[in-house]
């Protein structure tokens, strides 16, 4: 088993090697108040106020992510076995899929960063390829500004070496993890393979308006966003079980406010809490709003359940693999609070979250909890081009249908090496188990562990 992961993982150090020319920097710094696709973005939370590239007219940035991995995960369960007829397909519902060994499929993004003005940028995503969806999805667009200096006013140029816009379709500012999560084809910035048990993570119509002060490192951001994945235009006629009216479609309202500054040239802190508040959606998607699918493939999934599916078992079916989403679809609130230290090569990254919601049948709120530990070192201290890292993460819940409270709870050990600033390779052991699940579902006594290797490409 050892040769058989050395020989893997020499021959994709090789293959990335191969296409290192392909990485070319030609763009770079043409950008302004951009966060790089590679090394460079690593720790990059909200774009810098800081006005370092000079304006030479409309310029075009062409970028993207791959990301190949591989995996030898192992799961079981303890479920009681329930024969059930799922399309036309009849079996066993609780039994476990059995996991091969082998390569997943390769995810993809494209994204262009164009810079249209001075202080004006847009961005434009594409997911080209994911495990959730096949075909190329638009991920969405937004306009970010930084300047306005077609209002030709001197007080508004002052007002906004603070103040940031960004308006269109764009990631939910909710807490920091966002940040640090991949998406797709882009997973350079994550020192893991997967994300949050509960990814909180979804794209919204909406304006977010931020507020930096460089000298002190307070910065706070307010954003109104419609609270849907997918825009709604039809009246809506489904009855809220709570209110006995008929549904309604408010905005959904979110808030950070935190403290970020580099205090000595080794230390730096970073403290924020945030907010997402909405009182009814057509159908809300924080917590379920990747497109992309997990990194952990095919675990806790069964294959009764894949074949009467009308979706394709190897990549559709259960693409959230490994992840828990709460459900709260009609109604969310949710409150999170972020921490993270670098000292040096060593950083560390926590997060409390609470959160509750319901779905349009339900008459009362339902919780969630999860928290979250990162402790990662990158070394050498010239250039930090290798890590080693551990992450602990639970998340405790209530659930339609459960007799108790349920517990979903992973530990994760990571290391990896950027061969360059736009190629790195990770690999990952991971552990993950759930507790308390009723004796019929699923995931009852469940459990996976294994290796995953990723090699990723981002520029």
């Amino acid at each position: 088993m050892k040769t058989k992961i050395f020989t893997l993982i020499s021959s994709l150090a090789l293959g990335l090697m191969g296409v290192v020319p392909l990485t070319a920097n030609a763009q770079e710094g043409q950008i302004q108040y951009y966060r790089p696709n590679n090394k460079q973005g690593i720790n990059v939370f909200e774009t810098s106020k800081k006005d370092t590239v000079k304006f030479s007219g409309l310029k075009v940035k062409i970028g993207g992510g791959f990301t190949l991995a591989y995996q030898t995960l192992k799961a079981s369960n303890t479920a009681t076995a329930l024969t059930k007829t799922v399309g036309t397909s009849t079996g066993n519902v609780n039994a476990i899929t059995p996991i091969y060994n082998g390569f997943n499929l390769p995810m993809a993004n494209m994204a262009f960063d164009i810079q249209l003005a001075d202080g004006v940028r847009l961005n434009l995503t594409t997911y080209l390829a994911t495990r959730h969806h096949e075909d190329s999805w638009v991920k969405g667009g937004y306009l970010q500004i930084d300047k306005m200096p077609f209002l030709h006013s001197p007080l508004v140029d002052d007002i906004m070496k603070s103040i940031t816009f960004v308006v269109g379709q764009s990631d939910v500012d909710y807490g920091d993890q966002h940040y640090r999560r991949s998406d797709g084809g882009n997973t350079i910035y994550n020192p893991f393979v997967e994300n949050y048990i509960m990814d909180e993570f979804a794209t919204e119509i909406g304006m977010h308006v931020y507020y930096k002060c460089q000298k002190t490192g307070l910065f706070a951001m307010g954003a109104i966003t419609d609270g849907e994945l997918n825009a709604v235009t039809i009246a809506p006629t489904k009855i809220d079980a709570k209110t006995g009216q008929v549904n309604k479609y408010p905005p959904a309202f979110i808030g950070k406010l935190g403290f970020d500054k580099q205090l000595t040239p080794d230390f730096r802190l970073r403290v924020s809490g945030s907010v997402y508040s909405v009182n009814s959606a057509a159908s809300n998607t924080l917590f379920g709003g990747d497109r992309t699918g997990s990194n952990y493939y095919n675990v806790m999934s069964n294959p009764t359940t894949a074949a009467g599916s009308v979706l394709t078992q190897a990549v559709d079916y259960n693409a959230f693999s490994g992840r828990f989403n709460p459900g709260f679809s009609q109604e969310n609130h949710s409150l999170m609070g972020n921490l993270f230290l670098k000292y040096r090569g060593l950083e560390l990254f926590g997060t409390i979250e609470s959160a509750k919601g319901r779905t349009i049948t339900e008459t009362a709120n339902r919780g969630a909890k999860q928290y979250a530990a990162d402790v990662i070192y990158r070394f050498p201290a010239e250039t930090e081009n290798f890590w080693v890292g551990y992450r602990y993460n639970t998340v405790s819940a209530t659930i339609v249908g459960n007799t108790t409270d349920v517990t979903v709870s992973r530990s994760a050990a990571s290391a990896g090496w950027f061969l360059t600033k736009n190629v790195m390779m990770k690999g990952e052991w991971v552990s993950q188990q759930y507790k308390d699940f009723d004796a019929t579902n699923i995931l009852n006594g469940g459990k996976f562990s294994g290796l995953v290797i990723q090699a990723a490409i981002s520029f």
